[in-house]
């Protein structure tokens, strides 16, 4: 088997998963506490986050050192790397998405607040929908394209609920000036961008199997 005597670099990348995944709770609790004025749970959030990129960053030194300097799994480092990289991303815009609701306190009004929730958790869903579709690759490789169809979905959604917040803010919030306007599309656009980075890691996951199982 492929990664039978690689079980340390299999660990770590496990690890590295979670770290992933406690993110992308991270990002779903903080939004929501920021919407229902959960200041001291926000600033937690935002907190634990940061501490959590951290770990994910020295996460990503410890697994390209072992590869490297040990010589394991040649034919598919590269591949595995550059996957540690794009779900990187998805902490990095987890933690610089929350730190902007920090930062920039936008005024989200009552009427949206349900909507800016479920548009939070669908994007979260379709990043942690990469989480178990990369584990099969190590695993079960022919189970990865069976697992990430629930990243498409929810990018999918993501989209549709997104346009539906911005057409309500643009037409039929006559009250909202339009620099209120823009500054909440700007924040449903970010929400988005993780269900978009989602999309990218699933179609480097459906390449990344078809090349181990041919």
């Amino acid at each position: 088997m492929l990664f039978s005597r690689t079980n340390k670099s299999i660990e770590l990348i496990d690890n590295f998963l979670n770290c992933v995944d406690q993110s992308l709770l991270l990002f779903k609790e903080g939004v929501k506490n920021y919407l229902y004025n959960n200041t001291e749970n926000f600033n937690n959030d935002i907190l634990q986050l940061a501490n959590s990129e951290k770990e994910s960053d020295q996460l990503r030194r410890e697994i390209e050192t072992t590869l490297y300097v040990q010589s394991l799994m040649p034919q598919v480092r590269g591949d595995i790397m550059r996957l540690l990289e794009e779900m990187d991303n998805l902490i990095d815009q987890a933690k610089k998405n929350l730190f902007q609701f920090e930062v920039e306190t936008p005024n989200i009004p009552a009427e949206l607040i349900s909507d800016f929730i479920r548009l939070t958790q669908t994007s979260v869903s379709a990043a942690e929908s990469t989480i178990p579709a990369a584990k099969s690759y190590f695993n079960e490789p022919v189970n990865v394209n069976e697992k990430i169809h629930r990243v498409y979905f929810y990018e999918k959604e993501t989209d549709l609920m997104a346009d539906i917040i911005r057409r309500k803010i643009f037409k039929e919030m006559p009250n909202l000036k339009l620099s209120e306007k823009f500054h909440l599309r700007y924040f449903t656009l970010h929400i988005e961008n993780i269900s978009d980075t989602a999309e990218k890691v699933a179609d480097l996951l459906s390449i990344m199997a078809i090349k181990r199982i041919v």
